[in-house]
């Protein structure tokens, strides 16, 4: 398949994990990409990979919960590439915490990242999008959905994200954009490395966010996010579709 031959897809998080898988995959079927992440390093080497196995990328460094950052960084791609087509928001943070101990610089922290950079990346591309009859792919969470142990702040923010996507596609739907969600859960995404679990976590109830059939790579989410960002997806918009193994089936 070739659904993204002379588009432009800007995805963030795409050094690693999800963002980095969805990247491969929307290259592979004829994508140009801006690779962005807060580590220009691991964007530059998605960008190489995407380079050598004869596709086009390129790589920016970008804070999303920086508003000038963004604002630079969307302006950067369309200079570069030409157009936008697609923005796919995978940048992220994950933690733990006890809500009874939650320092509000932690929590204001995943909000910025998590919910306003979402936020950010998306204002600024959906002039862009709207002249290209584009879509955006925002990542939720299973967290959003149900309960996630000592996980207040992370699922406030993706649950911000979902209810937020759904605003823009309605919003934007007369105008050709199109906005969705995908709410992973139980993938191997690299998110809960070098995590500092609260001595509280009570890790019996951890079960609650195991799929049933055991973690997946970013490949499984991939596909997903690729469908929903292509014409396939015509007529989906306000969307959030889970990708957790049957975890909350």
């Amino acid at each position: 398949m070739q659904r993204f031959e002379n588009k432009v897809v800007l995805v963030t998080g795409a050094g690693s994990g999800i963002g980095k898988g969805s990247a491969l995959r929307i290259a592979a079927e004829g994508g140009a990409i801006f690779c962005v992440d807060l580590n220009l390093a691991a964007a530059e080497e998605t960008a190489k990979e995407i380079s050598a196995a004869g596709g086009t990328a390129l790589a920016q460094a970008c804070d999303v919960s920086s508003e000038q950052q963004v604002i630079d960084c969307v302006a950067a791609c369309v200079e570069q590439l030409g157009s936008l087509y697609a923005v796919i928001n995978m940048a992220g943070m994950l933690r733990f915490d006890d809500s009874r101990e939650l320092e509000l610089a932690k929590w204001q922290q995943i909000l910025d990242i998590n919910l306003t950079g979402t936020m950010l990346m998306c204002r600024e591309a959906l002039p862009h999008l709207i002249k290209s009859g584009g879509s955006i792919v925002n990542a939720a969470s299973t967290a959003a959905l149900s309960g996630l142990p000592c996980g207040a702040a992370y699922s406030a923010s993706k649950g911000g994200v979902l209810a937020m996507t759904r605003s823009i596609a309605v919003d934007y739907a007369k105008q050709g954009v199109r906005a969705n969600c995908v709410c992973p859960g139980d993938i191997n995404s690299g998110m809960t490395q070098g995590i500092d679990w609260p001595k509280t976590m009570d890790f019996d109830l951890m079960p609650r966010i195991m799929s049933i059939s055991g973690p997946k790579n970013p490949e499984a989410i991939a596909g997903v996010i690729a469908m929903l960002a292509s014409e396939d997806a015509t007529h989906i918009t306000g969307e959030d579709i889970r990708v957790d193994g049957g975890m909350l089936s």
